[in-house]
């Protein structure tokens, strides 16, 4: 990941970050929130999703569709029955300086259209670097236990939240009929250094961290052992619930207090930035005495009317925010630098360190960029670190932003310099084809595509993960191990897999290292099912650069079935005529995406591969989402003009919630221009077009 300020990157320099960034996220998330075994510390985390977050804000138009700011943890585990969370359980938004606080501030000042000097009242609390949890109440019993999982869908630990003994199995006198609490489940620093004593006199393996131990505690089959660990809970928030708590952050948290739930006593109410400031500073020097982990201070708009009105982005809540704690910095030694293909062929080199402890976390690798970084130089050749370049042997200072992903600062010059420069490939290391730098692009890529071994396989882990066909018993070492034999090498062939060694292929499968005889029939089974495979996850499976999820789901909403979507992708053949304009139109596809998505339909090996893998599938069209009873579901709004009974951003998320597509522009396709005073060339050309123009008052009333 590039060190340099965010305004020192080009264009080309930040979309190729923002694919290393989420790429880099996405694993992370699947290692902290499914495995319970984080992979990199919560700082390092932070600071790749902070880093992502304000090129974002840079470069807008380079937002990617698989965005990790639209996401939240990770699927939940197979090994636990699922729950769908009422409401949804989202991630907060990350800030790290005191300055990042004050925008905050500002910006929920605008989106409530509140003059500077008009009150606004938070509240500050401590972040428990913990488990998150949902316990549902139902009149005044615990019935149900609930991580957080993906957001939506989280797993049922309700026989283990039972023993905790923090979590209390009744309320007191008062509780709705129905309450969601949520909270963090966390362990003590003392309990978990007397865990670790246990376990190594077991001869078990110690826990890495509080956070790992209370995880993989909670997360137990057998809640006789979850019993056994010395976990804890406070209660901070909730989801569902039959009646209000009160009208404001404060009075809620007090009222779930007098029912009985453990909350946290540093949670104190704030007047405005100097105080939100102050308690972070307060909290912040409490830290190394609570007795527990945290990670930084959140700050939550007090009056719940106002967090209504606030409301979400896909992932975070408006109204609310982390404040991080800072980063930190050690210096090592570069043992060897390797460099790394993608899926998209792209080259990431890694520096391989000598392992040193950084803010508690052993660091053994770090990023180095790409080519230019490596050199000493910025993309327009100008000098980083004063022109020096990084070398294995040299000693380097590693740094840490809020306790995150690791990146090389600098030289550390108290130490001599490795013995020579290090030159970049010029050909792959995988497969030894040609790699190529693009004019303007900083990242250099293997031409090899197809044939190149690394590109195949990192194509059909992802052909195979999660959030794609999920095939079972398909996972990323299987993949490995299939195409080192040769029996997988493009997609089409999972499915033509028994057809193609006969009779004998499950017999040749359960013969393999670490496969058996169910294992194998299972394999053909779980393949056999996804057969049938909605048209959002094979877009999404296909690994097309620049798409995610998102973006997937946005195609295969406005195209629908599979033949309406490959035929608008031949059409718009040379990025011209309708089908491309059609394409383009669609909010949060922008011509990076589309020409990315065409380009795949067009090349030639790729189509012949894509055609041969539909041959073999049954693909199901995917519907628009239902919004019932909505007068403008599926309806285009472009807004003009300033708007004077809602701010701009209210009026956005109002449509949306509604079903409406929000634009930024006019077209012919657009349904309704909502124009207030001082509309200029949009409403003008709405006329031309002979658009319903409407004013705020209008739209209003067409929307209740």
């Amino acid at each position: 990941m590039d060190g340099r300020p965010v305004a020192e990157l080009t264009e080309a320099e930040a979309r190729a970050e923002l694919a290393r960034l989420a790429e880099a996220i996405a694993a992370a998330n699947l290692a902290y929130h499914q495995a319970d075994a984080p992979a990199i510390s919560d700082a390092d985390y932070d600071a790749l999703k902070g880093r992502n977050a304000a090129i974002e804000r840079a470069f807008p138009a380079l937002k990617r569709a698989d965005s990790p700011s639209e996401r939240v943890g990770a699927a939940p585990a197979e090994t636990f029955a699922k729950v769908r969370h009422a409401v949804r359980m989202l991630s907060l938004e990350n800030a790290f300086a005191e300055a990042e606080i004050a925008d905050f501030v500002e910006r929920i000042r605008r989106f409530l259209g509140l003059a500077a000097d008009a009150p606004l009242a938070f509240t500050a609390e401590p972040k428990i670097d913990g488990l998150s949890l949902s316990l549902r109440y139902e009149a005044g019993r615990l019935v149900q236990a609930a991580t957080r999982g993906d957001g939506e869908t989280g797993e049922n630990v309700t026989a283990n939240a039972r023993v905790v003994p923090d979590i209390p199995a009744a309320l007191g006198p008062g509780a709705p009929d129905v309450l969601e609490v949520r909270g963090e489940v966390y362990m003590s620093h003392p309990d978990f250094a007397a865990l670790n004593v246990r376990q190594v006199a077991m001869g078990a393996r110690a826990f890495a961290n509080p956070r790992n131990a209370a995880a993989g505690s909670l997360r137990q089959l057998d809640a006789r052992i979850t019993a056994s660990r010395p976990l804890r809970f406070f209660a901070y928030a909730w989801g569902e619930t039959s009646e209000p708590l009160a009208g404001t952050q404060t009075g809620a948290i007090a009222r779930l207090a007098a029912l009985g739930l453990p909350t946290n006593p540093l949670t104190v109410p704030c007047d405005g930035t100097e105080a939100m400031l102050a308690s972070y500073r307060a909290i912040e020097a409490q830290r190394a005495t609570l007795g527990y982990d945290i990670d930084g201070v959140v700050y939550k708009v007090d009056r719940l009317d106002l967090q209504a009105r606030l409301g979400f982005r896909s992932t975070t809540p408006r109204w609310a925010i982390a404040h991080k704690f800072s980063a930190q910095r050690a210096s090592t030694r570069v043992e060897a630098i390797d460099v790394q293909v993608g899926r998209t062929g792209a080259l990431s080199p890694v520096a391989r360190l000598l392992p040193v402890t950084v803010g508690g976390v052993v660091v053994a690798n770090a990023t180095l960029h790409n080519e230019d970084y490596i050199a000493g130089r910025d993309s327009k050749g100008n000098p980083i670190r004063d022109g020096r370049d990084i070398r294995v042997g040299d000693w380097v200072r590693i740094y840490r932003a809020g306790d995150v992903i690791p990146k090389v600062e600098d030289i550390d010059p108290t130490h001599p310099r490795g013995p020579a420069a290090y030159v970049f490939p010029t050909t792959c290391p995988v497969c030894g084809s040609d790699v190529v730098r693009e004019p303007g692009e900083a990242v250099s890529y293997c031409t090899g595509a197809l044939i190149c071994p690394a590109q195949q396989v990192e194509k059909l882990k992802h052909f195979v993960s999660r959030g794609a066909f999920d095939i079972e018993g398909l996972g990323a070492k299987a993949v490995e191990a299939l195409h080192a034999d040769g029996w997988i090498v493009e997609p089409a062939d999972i499915f033509t897999l028994e057809a193609r060694h006969g009779p004998g292929c499950a017999t040749q499968v359960r013969n393999r290292e670490g496969w058996g005889e169910k294992s194998a029939e299972n394999l053909f089974a779980a393949i056999e099912e996804r057969r049938r495979i909605p048209l959002d996850r094979l877009i999404f499976a296909l690994g097309i650069r620049h798409v995610g999820e998102t973006a997937a789901r946005l195609l295969a909403r406005r195209y629908g079935s599979w033949a309406r979507f490959a035929a608008a992708m031949e059409a718009a053949r040379g990025h011209e005529g309708p089908a491309w304009e059609e394409l383009g139109d669609i909010d949060g596809v922008g011509p990076v995406l589309a020409a990315s998505v065409v380009d795949f339909f067009h090349e030639p090996a790729n189509r012949a591969a894509l055609d041969r893998l539909v041959a073999r599938l049954d693909i199901g069209d995917v519907a628009a989402p239902a919004t019932e009873g909505s007068p403008i579901a599926g309806r285009t709004v472009v807004f003009t003009g300033t708007l004077e009974r809602m701010t701009r951003a209210e009026a956005k998320a109002r449509a949306e919630a509604l079903g409406a597509k929000v634009a930024g522009s006019v077209s012919a396709r657009t349904d309704y221009v909502v124009a207030g005073p001082g509309a200029g060339s949009k409403e003008k050309k709405a006329r031309e077009l002979g658009l319903a123009v409407l004013s705020e008052d209008d739209w209003l009333e067409l929307i209740g």
